[in-house]
């Protein structure tokens, strides 16, 4: 492992709120009014399809790989000096509808990384294509390494081989199964000896699924940093990377880890 004792604490600011059903312009006018109470934050995390809702239809609500929520996230990034993320539909230039992530940083520069385990059970695989590999983002020398929604729920996909000192999930997890979000999370942090945060959405969508919110930001042990609840609002948590280093340092278990690879 490297030596994360130099690094500077992060500053994690989780938004969780309402989302206007299918309505692009409604809930970026919303996000921007919310984003003020983000300043200071380094990492500023916005819902899963943060844009829209949890829609399967993409045909009609996709934007182009660079186009308005592009733009707009990248302008919130240089307005509130943080990193700014969350997942939107998107017609990537081959043609392919993608529930992708960007990570819109201050400088301009934006990353993505593409949902891999598309939710079955909403037909998600029929109307988007799942992405092929995973994503390990850095910021100001922490690594991070986003997921989206359905992707807590395997493991393998999860598991770290890469030193990751962050999970960051964002979902639209509905009410229902929010037993097995508040279940999985904790033992993400646990296996993978890193910070786990989460933000879902609340409220109810149009087609009737109601969402519970419970973002939350727990710590290598899996213990509770933050847990919102059902509250609505921008959330703070600040991460210690001594607290990691010397946490990983007494507990060494990833050295009896075992290797694997991923195939596409």
């Amino acid at each position: 492992m490297r030596d994360l004792t130099a690094l500077p604490d992060l500053k994690l600011a989780l938004v969780q709120t309402t989302l206007a059903w299918h309505d692009s312009a409604a809930n970026i006018a919303h996000f921007e009014g919310m984003l003020e109470s983000a300043r200071g934050a380094d990492l500023v995390v916005l819902p899963e399809m943060f844009t829209t809702g949890f829609s399967m239809e993409s045909e009609v609500l996709a934007e182009p790989e660079q186009g308005p929520t592009y733009a707009w996230l990248q302008a919130q990034a240089r307005r509130l000096d943080a990193v700014i993320t969350g997942s939107l539909i998107i017609r990537a230039a081959d043609g392919s509808h993608r529930n992708r992530l960007l990570w819109a940083r201050p400088d301009g520069e934006v990353l993505h990384y593409d949902k891999r385990h598309l939710f079955r059970m909403a037909g998600e695989h029929k109307h988007y294509t799942p992405g092929e590999t995973q994503a390990l983002f850095e910021l100001k020398g922490w690594r991070i390494r986003p997921l989206i929604c359905y992707d807590l729920r395997f493991p393998v996909w999860s598991r770290d081989p890469h030193g990751t000192d962050l999970l960051l999930y964002t979902a639209n997890w509905p009410a229902a199964r929010r037993h097995h979000w508040n279940r999985l999370l904790p033992a993400r942090a646990v296996e993978n000896l890193c910070y786990v945060a989460a933000v879902n959405r609340v409220g109810e969508d149009g087609k009737g699924h109601a969402y519970s919110g419970d973002s939350q930001v727990l710590d290598f042990q899996g213990e509770t940093m933050l847990d919102t609840g059902g509250g609505d609002g921008v959330f703070l948590a600040t991460l210690s990377a001594a607290h990691l280093a010397s946490y990983r340092e007494r507990f060494p278990a990833y050295l009896d880890a075992d290797s694997f690879s991923i195939q596409p």
